[in-house]
């Protein structure tokens, strides 16, 4: 694959005088010269709820449709964010969904069939990602075989694996009590409220710090016009989403009360910040995007360019895992599909439809969850309006299509103005 290279991290050049004019302005001349950014899929995304609601807005957009939504898309957006970090190389990994079922196999035969403590079955999945990873990453990075070609192998060892693992036709049932509130529990409306507060001064203060430091040493910062807008939309999204989500949305009150945010949140929430701070404030980071951007400039630069991408794989199965145990929650089961079927394509759809660029160079971890929100109103919206499931299927072939296209226009139209 071939590829581009782009800044870790940019500070929109409005100037502090520019104001909400000059940073639209700006933002225009970024998209004409091929910088689109996440635009598609926020555009794709609010189309979508748009039809959805038209179509069949009473259970489309209820308040219980819409915590199924976040459940529904956790999985792709954690697959998706491992993905982010070997698609940023320009490689791929084919193995990721059953890396995670294999991950996932370890959980359930260690909890349930060897009575182990959580946190030790916890500890043993996490490292079968990092050893899948590894394994992966130096075939690819030492031995220089194509990563399409190590991770289609992968993928079918990891089959196989996972029917030793769980013995075929079998599946291994999880009933641990914090596994299965990870998808299936919620906060309570208040510990819902304190994590709308803690994310609105985390964003607060970590935004004004870095203006701050930029401004002191003399470099060019926002307007605090276009990070006061910030602020406030934040606030309105969060908000109104966690007012949403304490509302009761259980059939029957009087049986069972459902309210509050969803766990699993929390996971994501943890990821994202984790994970964007690694790619975007770390000289690992760069060298990431570097490496992405011309591998061979990187080198001469004197980046391990090898080392990168044995640390990029080994993180991509990592989180692999961690979608393991996600599904292992979801379904209180493993079984020998888990990871299976379309898993891959939808997670490998959610960073591409976000932003994230297959010639690499090019994404963000925050891509993961626009894209995986997309795949999940799609998987989510067309059942309501249709039973034929071929639909789907070709819906989000066609959404990952177009994705692909703009992806390849917009590097096109970088390349062409000068900004890649």
């Amino acid at each position: 694959m071939s590829a581009t290279m782009s800044a870790p991290e940019k500070v929109q050049p409005a100037d502090s005088a520019g104001g909400l004019g000059a940073a639209t302005r700006d933002y225009i001349a970024r998209i004409r010269g091929g910088d689109l950014g996440a635009l598609p899929a926020v555009l794709a995304l609010i189309t979508l709820v748009v039809i959805f609601t038209a179509l069949k807005g009473d259970i489309f957009f209820s308040t219980f449709n819409f915590a199924n939504l976040i459940t529904q898309s956790a999985t792709y957006i954690v697959l998706a964010m491992g993905l982010v970090f070997v698609l940023l190389l320009g490689e791929i990994d084919l193995s990721a969904g059953y890396a995670a079922g294999t991950a996932g196999a370890v959980l359930g035969v260690t909890l349930t069939l060897h009575g182990w403590p959580v946190w030790a079955s916890l500890t043993a999945t996490l490292l079968t990602g990092v050893i899948i990873g590894l394994f992966i990453g130096l075939l690819v990075a030492r031995l220089g075989i194509p990563s399409f070609v190590v991770t289609l192998a992968m993928f079918l060892a990891l089959q196989g694996a996972m029917l030793i693992i769980i013995g075929e036709g079998g599946t291994i049932g999880v009933q641990d009590p914090f596994i299965l509130a990870i998808m299936n529990g919620n906060m309570s409306p208040l510990a819902g409220w304190i994590l709308f507060a803690i994310v609105v001064l985390g964003y607060v203060f970590s935004t004004y710090r870095a203006m701050s430091r930029r401004r002191a040493a003399g470099l060019e910062v926002q307007s605090m016009t276009v990070w006061m807008v910030k602020v406030v939309s934040l606030v309105v999204l969060w908000g109104g989403a966690t007012y949403l989500l304490n509302q009761e949305r259980s059939r029957n009150p009087q049986l069972t009360s459902i309210k509050g945010i969803p766990w699993v949140v929390i996971v994501i929430l943890v990821l994202l910040v984790g994970l964007s701070f690694l790619l975007q404030r770390t000289g690992f980071g760069r060298h990431v995007y570097a490496v992405g951007g011309n591998a061979e400039a990187a080198r001469r630069a004197g980046i391990s360019v090898a080392n990168v991408k044995v640390v990029c794989f080994v993180f991509c199965s990592t989180l692999a895992a961690v979608a393991g145990i996600l599904f292992a929650s979801k379904d209180n089961s493993i079984s020998p599909s888990t990871g299976g079927s379309t898993t891959l394509l939808y997670a490998v759809g959610a960073a591409v439809i976000g932003g994230t660029s297959l010639f690499g160079g090019r994404g963000k971890v925050r891509d993961a969850i626009l894209g995986g929100l997309v795949v999940a109103v799609i998987g989510n919206g067309l059942p309501l309006i249709t039973d034929k499931s071929g639909i789907q299927f070709i819906v989000t072939g066609l959404v990952l299509l177009v994705a692909a296209s703009v992806d390849a226009l917009s590097r096109r139209r970088s390349l062409a103005s000068g900004r890649a």
